[in-house]
């Protein structure tokens, strides 16, 4: 996997999550910018990780937020002339909000007209669990990737 010159390099994915990450930012290979992807590289850290490079892609706060969803120990390495110039290392938010869909059908947040978006409360981080903060129902790492993945958004 060669080095890119300008773009963004998302290392420390758990294994076999790249193309959930690829997913969840929306690309698909069809924006002119190179992508690389390596599965299941081997890593003194994790065992076994995944990295994707992304030539000429820079994320999003909201990207940031949404990869530390499914990928809560990656490290975002920002390139510049070949070169590392930021490296930051995402976090999950203690709050997460109008991004993720409550699966309890009676949750106000769900309500048509009701003038709120989604909100979930970070209760663990590993393993990821997420509590609505209007009505208490609980998901996990699986429900949010099929949301994210499946774009069940509220």
């Amino acid at each position: 996997m060669s080095k890119i010159r300008e773009g963004t390099v998302i290392d420390h994915i758990p294994a076999g999550r790249a193309l959930v990450v690829l997913k969840i930012l929306g690309i698909t290979g069809n924006e002119g910018f190179r992508v690389a992807v390596v599965m299941n590289v081997d890593s003194a850290r994790m065992k076994k990780k995944d990295i994707v490079k992304l030539e000429g892609y820079y994320p999003r706060i909201e990207d940031l937020m949404k990869i530390s969803l499914v990928a809560p120990e990656a490290t975002i390495n920002i390139i510049k002339d070949y070169n590392v110039v930021e490296k930051r290392k995402v976090e999950v938010p203690k709050v997460i909000e109008g991004v993720l869909r409550c699966p309890n059908p009676t949750c106000i947040s769900r309500k048509p007209g009701e003038p709120i978006s989604s909100r979930f409360l970070l209760v663990s981080g590993s393993p990821l669990r997420l509590k609505c903060h209007y009505c208490g129902t609980e998901i996990g790492e699986n429900d949010v990737i099929e949301q994210l993945v499946g774009g069940g958004r509220s």
